[in-house]
């Protein structure tokens, strides 16, 4: 809570949660960007763009995991940061079975080291994504983001990080919201011609 007995927006940030950018966000690794929260703490923060596939084929770069890839099997480009490195994030087909190199980010949500052998966790996972680099701020970074409006925090589904289709998720995820935060999925691509 901040002196004005207002909630500090950031709080509500947790790992699993969206980051959905708002019109005011111009950054051109950004905009219209959905960005899934992986690691939250009093350090900083850590997340990848859903929606923004490449045209590289994951077994073009990390050839054992192109058959476990989630369609489309491609790599995503997942931030601005360390461009050069890879994220696995992967959905547990169940809860129970933990497979070696997981590592939970939100319930069956988590990390897969990427060095740990595919044969280790194929059967147990129900979707899988390769991230090229990762979206990154420090602590007071992404609070005064949101302060600013360039974000709107919100609730996740394990199910976005995986669809084929993600031309439509920074829509989708408006559209699901309650209140007015919803009408914002309707807004043109270019105000102007409305």
């Amino acid at each position: 809570m901040g002196d004005d007995g207002g909630m500090d927006p950031s709080a509500e940030v947790r790992a699993g949660m969206l980051l959905v950018a708002t019109p005011q966000l111009l950054d051109p690794n950004f905009v219209d960007t959905v960005v899934l929260m992986l690691d939250v703490d009093q350090n900083g923060a850590l997340g990848v763009v859903l929606n923004r596939p490449s045209v590289v084929p994951v077994a073009d770069v990390l050839e054992p995991w192109g058959d476990i890839a989630s369609d489309p099997e491609v790599l995503f480009h997942g931030g601005p940061v360390s461009r050069e490195g890879a994220l696995g994030v992967a959905l547990l087909r169940d809860g129970d079975d933990v497979p070696v190199g997981f590592r939970e980010v939100d319930g069956p949500l988590g990390l897969v080291d990427l060095d740990t052998p595919v044969e280790l966790v194929t059967g147990s996972l129900a979707g899988m994504r390769i991230f090229a680099g990762y979206a990154g701020w420090d602590a007071e970074q992404l609070a005064g983001e949101i302060d600013e409006g360039s974000w709107y925090v919100v609730p996740g589904r394990a199910v976005d990080a995986f669809r084929s289709d993600t031309g439509e998720l920074w829509r989708d995820v408006l559209r699901r919201q309650p209140g007015e935060l919803a009408w914002h999925s309707t807004r043109p691509a270019d105000p102007e011609l409305n």
